[in-house]
Order: C-alpha cells, then structure tokens, then sequence
C-alpha cells in the first residue's frame, strides 16, 4: 500500500489551505439507550457502556498522550430528555481510551441518551 504524507492541502485551482493538525482525528455517533452501540465511527474500535449516560471508547489508532480535545453533543430523539454532554480530560482519559457522560436537560444526574456525538482532535501516536 502506498501512503501520501503532506503537512498542508487545498483545492487544486488555489484557495484556502489547511493543515492536517487541524483534521478531527476520530469521530463518533452512537446510541447510549438499552445496548449502547455504535451507529458510525471514524477511529473508533469499541464503545463501553459504563452504567447510566457513561460511555468508554477506545480508539483504533492511539493519541499521543491523555491530553486531546473533545468536544460533544447529544440529540432528544426519544423520550429520555438526554440533552447535555460532558467529556471527560486528563485522567479517566488516556492514548487510547476517551469518557463521556450524558445528563438530563433538568437534572445533574446521568441519563442515558438515544443520540450523541464525539469529536476528538489533538495528535495521533
């Protein structure tokens, strides 16, 4: 197989440039309601469910330390009412391995969520 290496690309016929550091290096769209599972995925080999609204996901190919971005989001497409997100940093994170938690609209406990996204960036191993 052959492997093209490049630190920046744009269109052919000119305009913005962008750099590879700033492509989203995993992604991932899943339901957390009854048997957590993965709906689509870029990067992720597994996604654990934790208990109620926690979620684990390993990735497929590591980051390069604990210390990436995250950033979330869920949908209400059931009646769980599961519209917040929050992601763990730093220490239940690590190369390989991301947490996150969904909470109720109105509440400050876990709630499980039908619907909910991930977007990690930072550098790969």
């Amino acid at each position: 197989m052959s492997v093209i290496r490049v630190d920046n690309f744009g269109p052919s016929a000119g305009g913005t440039t962008y750099s590879a550091r700033g492509i989203a290096k995993a992604w991932v769209d899943f339901d957390g309601a009854g048997t957590a599972t993965i709906r689509d995925s870029n990067n992720i080999a597994s996604l654990t469910d934790q208990g109620t609204g926690q979620y684990q996901f390993a990735f497929s190919n590591n980051m390069s330390t604990q210390y990436f971005s995250i950033a979330t989001n869920t949908g209400n497409r059931d009646s769980s009412n599961a519209g917040i997100q929050r992601s763990s940093q730093g220490g239940s994170n690590s190369a390989g391995t991301f947490h996150c938690e969904t909470m109720g609209d109105n509440t400050n406990s876990n709630t499980d969520a039908a619907a909910a996204q991930a977007i990690i960036h930072g550098d790969l191993a």
